[in-house]
């Protein structure tokens, strides 16, 4: 990973290009990843998108090989670094790709970009509807220095659903498990209030200031409910396009890199069409 110093801070991101160079009016691509994860969520799909496309994965502040973080930040302050190491790039046209509460950022950074630059972006495996009182409940209680450690499990016994996934298993424990309490009481305070502000992913996509296709990969919940509802709101927004794909964890691009990184090109390539 390269490193550069915005905003007071470091960001570690890389670039992958294709062989060749990227096709002729091809968008780059900025992978960024959820909250208490970093840039290893994206190895099994790296290569299958840098065969076709100019890649960036960034890592948040905080989340790449500095782990200490001077001062609080929450989503604004993400949406900046990620701006400010576009910038940096000379990217003129990007289509994102979060993953999780990664989200949050990745729309505010849309947002502020515009359409020109930012026509079209995808969020991955984040939940769409208001927030319940049992996830409310374990967000809470990962904010608190004394039960932190039962409310990141419980998170992580949802996001791993019992299935038997080495690769999801590994960076539930080494990668996910090494950021300390700061990091994740920092992280559910920040998602609550996300929740609270917005109401909802859906209701903060219908309030972008310029409506562009957005598209959602998921594979948990698996309740036929949970996929009706969003193409219920495809119905009203026909810029969203809902995509359930297989799979049992929180994490496609772990658990089904080939359908995710099928699913990521096929929708950045309707841009150029």
């Amino acid at each position: 990973m390269q490193s550069a110093q915005l905003n007071g801070h470091t960001i570690d991101y890389d670039i992958t290009e294709p062989d060749g160079g990227a096709p002729a009016g091809a968008a780059t691509l900025l992978l960024v990843s959820g909250w208490c994860q970093d840039h290893r969520l994206f190895d099994p799909v790296l290569p299958l998108l840098a065969a076709r496309h100019r890649v960036v994965r960034a890592d948040w502040r905080g989340h790449g090989t500095e782990r200490a973080v001077a001062g609080d930040f929450g989503v604004a302050e993400m949406a900046d670094d990620t701006v400010a190491l576009l910038d940096a790039l000379e990217i003129e046209r990007v289509v994102p790709v979060s993953t999780s509460h990664g989200g949050w950022a990745n729309l505010e950074v849309t947002d502020r970009l515009g359409a020109a630059r930012v026509p079209r972006t995808m969020v991955v495996d984040w939940l769409m509807p208001r927030a319940e009182p049992g996830f409310v409940a374990s967000l809470r209680r990962s904010q608190d220095p004394d039960t932190w450690r039962e409310g990141r499990q419980e998170l992580f016994d949802i996001w791993l659903a019992m299935a038997d996934s080495p690769a999801v298993a590994r960076h539930l424990d080494r990668e996910m498990a090494s950021f300390g309490f700061e990091m994740w009481a920092r992280s559910c305070r920040v998602i609550e209030n996300a929740y609270a502000t917005w109401g909802s992913p859906l209701e903060r996509m219908a309030a972008l200031k310029e409506p562009r296709p957005v598209a959602h990969l998921f594979s948990q919940p698996a309740e036929e409910s949970y996929h009706q509802a969003q193409r219920a709101f495809a119905a009203e927004h026909p810029w969203f396009e809902p995509h359930r794909i297989a799979g049992e964890t929180h994490f496609p691009t772990l658990e089904n890199p080939g359908t995710v990184a099928e699913c990521v090109l096929t929708f950045a390539a309707a841009e150029t069409r």
